[in-house]
């Protein structure tokens, strides 16, 4: 690949493992800031987050899903939420939601973090809102597990290019 962006695209991928060393806020507010980033409809930019660094906080959220070794493990989680009151279309804003997250877990990667975007917790999304002491206009889209990977050597495969387009015209 000749472009670091493209590098990153096809290198990333989903770290459950981590060392117990923390990760700086300065850094977690970056991986938010790429977030930031991504589009969104109108430019209503309507995610939110929420930081848990806390050992206490990442205990109780890790009872809401089934993945609670990797809350457990890894020592930041950013939950990503979408406004209500700033969304203006559900599909278009669900959409910009996941542009958003994956620019995260680019920066992540970009950063020599390892994440994996935890989705299975969205069955229990208005538990972790009371945990989390949200508003109920804010509708949980994901959260993210971020911490120093334990190792790298994940691997994942692609079904050829071929089977995914359905026509050229």
């Amino acid at each position: 690949m000749s472009s670091p962006i493209l590098t990153a695209i096809q290198q990333r991928r989903s770290i459950r493992n981590f060392t117990g060393q923390p990760v700086d806020a300065a850094v977690l507010h970056e991986i938010i800031q790429a977030g930031v980033w991504a589009p969104s409809g109108l430019n209503n930019q309507p995610w939110r987050f929420v930081i848990v660094t806390d050992p206490a906080i990442r205990a109780r959220l890790a009872e809401q899903t089934n993945y609670s070794h990797i809350v457990l493990a890894a020592p930041a989680l950013i939950a990503v939420y979408l406004d209500r009151e700033a969304m203006y279309d559900e599909l278009k804003d669900t959409q910009s939601a996941g542009a958003c997250i994956q620019n995260m877990l680019l920066a992540a990667e970009a950063l020599d973090l390892g994440a994996v975007w935890l989705g299975q917790i969205l069955k229990n999304r208005e538990k972790v809102g009371r945990i989390l002491g949200l508003a109920d206009k804010l509708e949980l889209m994901a959260v993210i597990a971020i911490g120093h990977p334990s190792r790298r050597d994940q691997q994942s495969e692609r079904k050829p290019l071929a089977e995914f387009i359905v026509k050229e015209l």
